[in-house]
């Protein structure tokens, strides 16, 4: 699916992603060594073991990550020009390896660009849940999208 163009986010809508995806140690992992994260709550099972969590973290940052990319497919496949910030990001729960992610987007503002007339802003609202329906990661995005071309 095609992500959508400025004139098609409406205010106050609520997209329900279908794509979940279940965090592996090795994704976690993975995304630590490659970012150069040691921290030991993410990459050593024995130190993690003996946190308040008794188990690894997952690296927030993934969770980060992988709630916005999952979002891409229904809102900005192919129809951002670029992200222009992030705010308000919140990690309220933990995920741990096996969660099983779920997303949703609310429309929080649309506005056309004030320079430029092929393009406006929209602000997102992106919020992640785990299997039992916690919130595990929210934040506030802003990306600068294309208005539909011209014929």
């Amino acid at each position: 699916m095609a992500g959508l163009y400025l004139e098609q986010f409406e205010v106050g809508a609520v997209i329900r992603h279908t794509l979940t995806k279940s965090v592996t140690e090795s994704d976690n992992m993975l995304f630590s060594v490659m970012t150069l994260n040691p921290q030991p709550l993410h990459i050593d099972f024995d130190f993690a073991a003996k946190s308040e969590w008794g188990r690894p973290l997952v690296n927030s940052l993934f969770t980060l990550g992988l709630m916005i990319g999952i979002s891409v497919h229904d809102t900005t496949l192919g129809t951002t020009i670029g992200n222009l910030g992030m705010t308000d990001t919140e990690f309220p729960h933990p995920v741990f390896h096996g969660d099983t992610i779920r997303c949703e987007t609310e429309i929080k503002s649309v506005r056309e660009s004030r320079s430029k007339p092929d393009r406006g802003i929209v602000e997102f609202e992106h919020r992640a849940f785990n299997q039992d329906g916690v919130l595990v990661a929210r934040c506030t995005r802003q990306a600068m999208m294309l208005k539909t071309p011209k014929a």
